[in-house]
């Protein structure tokens, strides 16, 4: 849905072609997320099928533009002022890995932690350097690296809970081999 809606903000400036859109989306996002010129045109039709966005078939050149409709306005409008989805967390990678380790016999799964730790120091290394040697008009990427670190320090934080908790973990006759304790399903999510 990320991807529908930029473009729906793009085109609030005016009207523009698909190629022109890829371009704009990835210069806008500090070009760290590079974007398909084909997934730029499927979405633009699904937009279009959605009366958002509409074609100018009459335009000079080969290439339709497009541009936003009252709808589309609307559209962008109500998802630029919703807040983000916290009411589920989402399937992160990383948690499942190590959930699913946890039962994986001769698997040791603080060494895991430690290692997956290590690796997301050093990706946290990279985005700053990368904000070292950016210039400091280029906003879009400067914000982009300073979301990432943040987002990596989180994850490097529930890697050091989650091996802390594994860690006072009973002993047992594996994690393989005794059956998984039933746990009541529940909703996790904010309280509001």
């Amino acid at each position: 849905m990320v991807i529908r809606h930029a473009l729906l903000a793009l085109l609030s400036e005016g009207p523009k072609h698909g190629f022109q859109l890829a371009q704009e989306f990835e210069a806008r996002t500090g070009e760290v997320w590079p974007l398909n010129t084909g997934q730029v045109y499927t979405t633009l039709q699904r937009l279009e099928r959605d009366e958002l966005v509409e074609s100018d078939d009459t335009a000079e050149g080969a290439q339709n533009r497009y541009r936003l409709t009252e709808a589309g306005r609307a559209e962008l409008d109500a998802w630029l002022h919703s807040p983000p989805d916290t009411a589920s967390p989402p399937r992160d990678e990383l948690v499942i890995k190590v959930l699913v380790a946890l039962r994986v016999p001769d698997v040791d799964v603080a060494e895991l932690t430690e290692t997956y730790r290590r690796h997301v120091i050093q990706a946290m290394q990279e985005y700053t350097r990368l904000k070292e040697n950016a210039h400091e008009d280029d906003t879009s990427l400067l914000l982009v690296a300073d979301a990432e670190i943040y987002r990596l320090d989180a994850v490097v934080r529930w890697l050091d809970a989650a091996e802390a908790r594994i860690r006072r973990m009973p002993v047992s006759e594996g994690p393989a081999t005794a059956p998984a304790p039933r746990v009541a399903r529940r909703k996790v999510g904010v309280r509001r």
